[in-house]
């Protein structure tokens, strides 16, 4: 004899893990990312760390190497020439964003015209963000958000009219304004350290495997929605088990 308090539970259980499931290893649905992730042995320089499993091709890692390449256009050196330790983080990041198959628990749906999704909030690694500032903070820019109100009259990105460049560190007077702000709360500034399992790590070493992998599971066990309500197990149901209920 069938139980439906049983059945339904069993369901929930399986529709929960199924859900956990389906944000591990995976690629947004964005401009330049490869439907599934897998091995790119040529990934170049700082992308590299994500050879053995990767969302971006040989080609995007490339460009994310340059000061003004078809990615998207944008130019690091809105206000000057920016320092070399500098642009190595945003190197970093935009290997990151493009080549991680670790940051589903944070993809989120966008509406904008050049990609579907988004990543929100992914909580970044105490040390990544603080030095990203250290070495950012005498780089200058005219603007907060990097994401919008740019002027692209040129085909790249300007500084808007009555925008002033100054320092990063007036205009992002601490790590987490930076880390927060530049890409519309991308990246969460967090207390949490490397090798906690609790921070996504845009530096890793690959020789000792990604740690990003554990940090995804973790979230994605226990972020608030990956339960899903009892009646959605319902849905799975056959018409003759449904007459149960």
């Amino acid at each position: 004899m069938v139980v439906p308090g049983v059945v339904l539970g069993l369901l929930a259980a399986c529709v929960a893990a199924a859900a956990k499931e389906s944000v591990l290893n995976i690629c947004m649905d964005a401009k330049h990312h490869k439907t599934r992730p897998g091995p790119e042995g040529k990934l170049y320089q700082q992308c590299a760390l994500w050879k053995d499993n990767a969302c971006c091709t040989a080609n995007t890692s490339t460009e994310a190497h340059q000061d003004q390449s078809y990615l998207y256009n944008f130019n690091w050196n809105h206000c000057g020439v920016m320092p070399a330790k500098c642009k190595q983080h945003f190197i970093q990041d935009t290997c990151l964003y493009e080549c991680s198959p670790n940051l589903g628990p944070w993809i989120q749906q966008a509406d904008n015209s050049w990609r579907r999704e988004r990543i929100l909030h992914v909580p970044l690694c105490k040390e990544d963000c603080e030095q990203w500032w250290e070495d950012c903070k005498d780089a200058i820019t005219c603007k907060e958000n990097w994401h919008k109100g740019w002027n692209w009259t040129a085909g790249t990105n300007r500084c808007p009219r009555g925008s002033m460049c100054q320092p990063f560190r007036y205009v992002f007077p601490r790590p987490a304004d930076l880390c927060e702000k530049i890409w519309s709360n991308s990246y969460k500034y967090t207390q949490e350290h490397r090798g906690s399992g609790r921070c996504i790590q845009m530096w890793f070493d690959p020789a000792n495997g990604n740690p990003n992998v554990a940090v995804a599971k973790y979230y994605a066990q226990n972020r608030a929605d990956a339960s899903p309500a009892p009646w959605a197990a319902l849905l799975l149901l056959p018409p003759a088990l449904l007459a149960l209920f």
